[in-house]
């Protein structure tokens, strides 16, 4: 979309969160165009569905919603059979890199939670034509407007119980939950679905960061409407569309430190804090010994927070510390850029994210997979960045991943 030398960015603002639909639709609204999205999505060999487009308006702001009309009842896949739909279309190579990466990371969740391997994992509501184009019409439309590069802001969910396929679930769901792992995330008192597993699994998915708007010459913008009208709150995912420029050229990433010093905490409360910290937000969180008055020893505890989370993260360091206060201090972060990948180790989905010079497995799903099995952790870790090496051909920062997922070939 851009003809300058910087990357073309996609930043989602989630502040009412973010569905299939909604992303798909924002891409839309800043102007994808709609015929190019069509032929792409026609490759699928799929019948039974139909797309339709429309203008409309949410708490007064306007918003394209995007519907997928379903004539046909077929509802559950398999993951496998997923993979082989989008294998068969072959689409443009971004396009399909992004569209099984989004299934791998809603494979991999779905079967931590129903303990059933990868090429086992059944998708009910996410395994539906709606939700299929949803997926692959988003990765389509960010070809389309040529996007390198996406970001998201910290991303609302909601409260309460929603009704899904296996039942009455909380909300935000498990999934999204898990999906949103390591992700800023902060809570609505609304009784509604703001964020869904599949707008989770393609943030997950495609998302370098998070944070604001990061640095960029903006171009377009467009918002995606959600099914339902919400009092007070324009129900819609926005997109911002733009030249990267790189951080060497622009301004930090502003942020803020926050610590407090203890003297009287155990070790134990101390690690959970910083557990704590990070499911709250926080960008990092460390703990430094230090020598306090009368020469007591003890700790200082520090996050590294967006300023938009300045109050979640301040409130878990008080509550989980019972500290008396908390002193802060603003900087700027220069971070470098990285992608987020995954490949499959024993069945199970396990991210990696590849920056300049090197390639690291998360390690939560590391230690789920290492957990499940009784292997050492360490042989996980290095199975799977060996993975991404091999799929790849090439050293970490070489080249963007293709679009194969690790794993069992389809039937």
């Amino acid at each position: 979309m851009t003809e300058g030398t910087g990357p073309t960015t996609a930043w989602f603002h989630c502040f009412a969160g973010i569905a299939g639909d909604m992303a798909f639709g924002s891409l839309l609204d800043a102007g994808a165009d709609l015929d190019e999205v069509r032929a792409i999505l026609a490759r699928l060999p799929m019948s039974g569905w139909r797309l339709e487009v429309e203008s409309v308006l949410r708490a007064g702001l306007g918003a394209t919603r995007v519907v997928v009309e379903v004539t046909d009842d077929v509802v559950v896949r398999t993951y496998m059979h997923i993979v082989a739909l989008v294998e068969e279309a072959r689409l443009p190579p971004r396009v399909a890199e992004r569209a099984l990466a989004t299934f791998a990371v809603l494979a991999g969740v779905e079967g931590e939670l129903h303990h059933r391997p990868l090429a086992r994992v059944h998708f009910h509501e996410v395994g539906g034509h709606d939700t299929i184009v949803d997926v692959v019409g988003t990765a389509a439309a960010m070809e389309v407007l040529g996007v390198d590069e996406v970001f998201a802001s910290p991303v609302a969910t909601g409260s309460g119980a929603i009704r899904t396929a296996h039942g009455v679930l909380p909300n935000p769901s498990p999934a999204v939950v898990r999906l949103l792992r390591g992700v800023p995330t902060y809570g609505r008192e609304l009784t509604v679905e703001l964020t869904t597993p599949t707008g989770a699994a393609l943030l997950a998915a495609t998302a370098s960061g998070y944070g604001p708007l990061p640095p960029m010459r903006i171009e377009a913008t467009g918002f995606g409407a959600g099914t339902r009208d919400i009092d007070g709150l324009p129900n819609c995912t926005q997109v911002v569309i733009g030249e990267g420029i790189p951080v060497e050229q622009g301004d930090g990433q502003p942020m803020l430190v926050l610590e407090t010093n203890l003297d009287d905490a155990t070790g134990e409360t101390l690690a959970h804090t910083v557990e704590m910290l990070l499911d709250a937000g926080a960008a990092d969180a460390w703990i430094t010994p230090v020598v306090m008055k009368k020469g007591r020893p003890g700790h200082t505890v520090s996050a590294l927070a967006d300023p938009a989370l300045v109050a979640s993260v301040r409130r878990v360091l008080r509550a989980e510390t019972g500290s008396l206060g908390v002193r802060s201090w603003p900087l700027e972060r220069w971070a470098a850029r990285r992608e987020m990948d995954s490949v499959v180790v024993d069945g199970m989905a396990v991210r990696v994210k590849v920056g300049p010079g090197r390639v690291k497995a998360e390690h939560a799903d590391a230690a789920i997979v290492a957990d499940r099995t009784g292997r050492p952790l360490r042989e996980v870790v290095f199975e799977a960045e060996s993975k991404w090496r091999r799929r790849t051909g090439a050293e970490p920062g070489e080249g963007r991943p293709p679009p194969l997922p690790d794993g069992p070939e389809p039937a």
